[in-house]
């Protein structure tokens, strides 16, 4: 069985027991688990359900591997660079996103 979801403005494939990198999102910080609601497509092999634009009573169950807070990991270094042609003007400055990783434990349709 997987699903289609939505978080943070970017879809994910997502089954049971996948461990994901998503957005940033506010959570509490004694929570254990976060529920996903933004469901647009559920398949378990024999039959599929496909939302106009998320399916009602759906949810996707997921838990932090840490703590809330320790769940929070740095995705790679971006160097992006802004550069003036013909001024001799150059400057490169770092990014690094932060991702809140999740491991999937249900998925409900």
């Amino acid at each position: 069985m997987y699903a289609v979801i939505e978080q943070g403005g970017k879809q994910y494939k997502v089954s049971q027991g996948d461990t994901i990198n998503i957005e940033l999102a506010e959570v509490a910080p004694d929570a254990k688990s976060i529920e996903i609601e933004k469901v647009l497509f559920v398949s378990d092999g024999k039959q599929i359900k496909v939302g106009t634009p998320y399916l009602d009573g759906a949810k996707v169950i997921a838990t932090f591997k840490t703590e809330a807070q320790d769940a929070v990991v740095n995705g790679p270094k971006l160097y992006p660079t802004h550069f003036r042609r013909r001024k001799n003007s150059s400057r490169r400055t770092g990014h690094r996103q932060k991702y809140l990783q999740i491991t999937i434990d249900a998925i409900e349709a």
